[in-house]
């Protein structure tokens, strides 16, 4: 029944438009925080390890999360959405707390702590990066719960884009609710499918035969896209994503020479001989639009669709992605170590993995234009594939397919090797 309501509702999304919008972007600790015990049985309250129980616990309560409240789009559809499903099918009330910076949420809970207030306010909170990894290291985070959720089987949790979130590990202390990852732009009335590269190694071949048709953006601020781009290829030069999501000093000392080479016979095949480069996404785009390069780069899950919505590029363009070494990245759901109602929260992030759910956040016309949480391949159930292959047509062709985005996936390196790739290809690449 629950697959049903589901489906009608998201077939809803997909057949009307909210609000055009779009968002933004070790170990496990020994010991406990105040509230939080090692025993799954959390206060006498549920048993996450029974699911029914959760529920059960979770109906009547007020789950109040906190997240970015800057997109109209994103506020239309959890309110009415998520807020819908969870009041009608499990007896919860949305309270979504708007935020102007995820850091105000962090702080609150730090103030909590300081203050001995548990419970707290917050149960929920849209989270990545460094705000997860300061509550983390604060031992502020309610543990061993996200690959308990019943809609965890979806999540790939074996890749380290997904359970190291930026480098640090996620250690079942949150949950993914969407995605973004690289992927090229090409025009299919100028290349054919079939003469894509599908690897670094191949895109130099390509570059070199076809000269002066090939650029990327240069790495550094406000060149997200090239670091990510340069990653990619440290990635394939060395043999694997693995090592490099730990810095390690010598790793970087042995490889980086063989990135510079790469790059440096690359170089006289780019436009204008690699003597410039774009400096943002835009710029790349601008050659891209006006047929000065065969190749644009993006990170949004409608591939060409932005661009072409935008009148930037022809109806033609589509996007596409290596066979490997394509970064990604997610971001989150944590519940903290003080949440009054563990388990409304509990329920409202099994609810985000919902192949349902992540087929309608994946629409710009939803306010979304968010990437999946899930590994689309993974999904079993027929009336679920149906929703995802109807969210996937109406992107259309201009999409990356998303089995090519979930075989293609890897997570980013390091933070460390950041500013080591945007510094060390100033002096060894442009300035060479």
């Amino acid at each position: 029944m629950k697959h049903i309501v589901f489906l009608i509702v998201v077939f809803t999304l997909l057949l009307t438009a909210c609000s055009p919008n779009k968002p933004p972007v070790n170990q496990p600790s020994t010991t406990s925080a105040p509230g939080v015990t090692d025993s799954p049985t959390i206060g006498g309250e549920f048993d996450i390890n029974d699911w029914d129980n959760v529920l059960a616990s979770a109906k009547g309560q007020t789950v109040n999360w906190y997240i970015w409240g800057g997109s109209d789009g994103i506020n239309s559809f959890v309110d009415t959405v998520y807020g819908q499903a969870l009041k009608e099918h499990y007896g919860i009330t949305l309270n979504r707390v708007p935020l102007a910076d995820t850091v105000d949420a962090v702080n609150q809970v730090l103030s909590e702590k300081q203050a001995g207030k548990d419970p707290g306010a917050v149960d929920l909170i849209w989270i990545n990066g460094e705000n997860f990894f300061t509550l983390k290291q604060a031992d502020l985070l309610y543990r061993d719960w996200a690959q308990k959720l019943p809609n965890s089987k979806y999540v790939n949790w074996e890749n380290p884009a997904i359970n190291l979130d930026f480098g640090n590990p996620v250690d079942n202390m949150e949950s993914p609710w969407s995605s973004a990852q690289f992927q090229f732009i090409y025009d299919s009335a100028r290349l054919n499918e079939d003469e894509l590269p599908r690897s670094y190694a191949d895109l130099k071949n390509w570059a070199c035969t076809h000269p002066g048709r090939f650029t990327y953006i240069a790495p550094g601020p406000g060149g997200f896209l090239g670091t990510r781009f340069v990653k990619g290829a440290l990635y394939e030069l060395s043999g694997g994503a693995e090592q490099w999501q730990k810095f390690e000093p010598a790793t970087w000392e042995k490889w980086s020479p063989e990135l510079w080479n790469y790059l440096n016979e690359l170089k006289p095949c780019l436009w204008r001989e690699g003597e410039t480069y774009p400096k943002d996404e835009s710029e790349l785009v601008n050659l891209f639009a006006n047929n000065e390069v065969d190749f644009s780069m993006t990170n949004d899950i409608t591939g060409a669709g932005r661009w072409i919505a935008d009148g930037r590029v022809p109806e033609t363009a589509r996007a596409f992605v290596f066979d490997h070494y394509m970064i990604g990245d997610f971001n989150y759901v944590a519940i903290p170590y003080n949440a009054p109602n563990k388990a409304a929260a509990l329920v409202l992030a099994n609810l985000l993995l919902e192949p349902e759910f992540q087929a309608a956040q994946i629409l710009p016309e939803n306010g979304f234009g968010l990437g999946y949480a899930i590994d689309v391949n993974r999904v079993r159930d027929e009336a679920a594939q149906s929703v995802l292959k109807a969210a996937a047509a109406k992107l259309g062709d201009a999409a990356t397919p998303a089995s090519d985005l979930a075989r293609s996936l890897v997570g980013d390196a390091a933070a460390e090797y950041q500013n080591l790739i945007e510094q060390d290809w100033l002096e060894f690449v442009l300035q060479d």
